[in-house]
């Protein structure tokens, strides 16, 4: 059980063991409901055929929402961007999930991911505004500027701003992270 546990992005040895032993510890029933959730969200748990975010159901509920159909697109790289995002309750609109980045590196070309769909429907919806919300990496800047390339025809299409850190100190950032942070810059009202 623990090695299965630290074949988890994020989970080290020692934690592994904690959990091993916390599961150990709990009632049967406990352990079997959490094994049957582990194997009902397996089998249950699919891609939105709108946006392909994870889903249920053939729509996400976000995709569902008629109240965030305002024109806007933000596109991400997989789910769990766009589960930050939704966590700072600032963003209204719809999203798109890519399903990775364009890295001819590693044999990763635009064909292999949810592109035609996203320009499809772009197009189809007539959307305002597409927001790439890509990291700041070679990857998310080539998939970035492809992605400008082709929906510049249909719409507005913008980057979010990249900078420090809240609760950071100048001196440790690193060049580019300064030089997209003064790139980023806004007017102070």
């Amino acid at each position: 059980m623990i090695d299965q546990f630290e074949r988890l992005p994020g989970i080290g040895p020692r934690t592994a063991q904690r959990l091993a032993l916390h599961l150990l510890r709990q009632p049967e029933e406990q352990v079997q409901a959490f094994a049957d959730a582990l194997i009902a969200a397996r089998s249950q748990v699919g891609q939105c055929t709108r946006c392909f975010h994870l889903s249920a159901d053939s729509l996400c509920d976000i995709c569902l929402n008629e109240e965030r159909r305002n024109g806007q697109l933000c596109v991400v790289s997989d789910s769990r961007d766009l589960l930050a995002l939704e966590r700072t309750r600032e963003y209204k609109g719809n999203y798109h999930v890519l399903g990775g980045l364009i890295s001819p590196m590693d044999g990763i070309g635009p064909e292999l991911l949810q592109i035609q769909p996203l320009v499809n429907r772009v197009d189809q919806e007539a959307m305002t505004e597409v927001i790439l919300a890509l990291p700041p990496s070679v990857e998310g800047d080539t998939t970035s500027l492809y992605l400008a390339r082709l929906l510049r025809p249909f719409c507005l299409v913008s980057r979010i701003a990249y900078g420090l850190p809240v609760g950071s100190e100048l001196e440790y950032a690193d060049e580019v992270t300064l030089a997209r942070a003064l790139e980023g810059r806004r007017r102070m009202e």
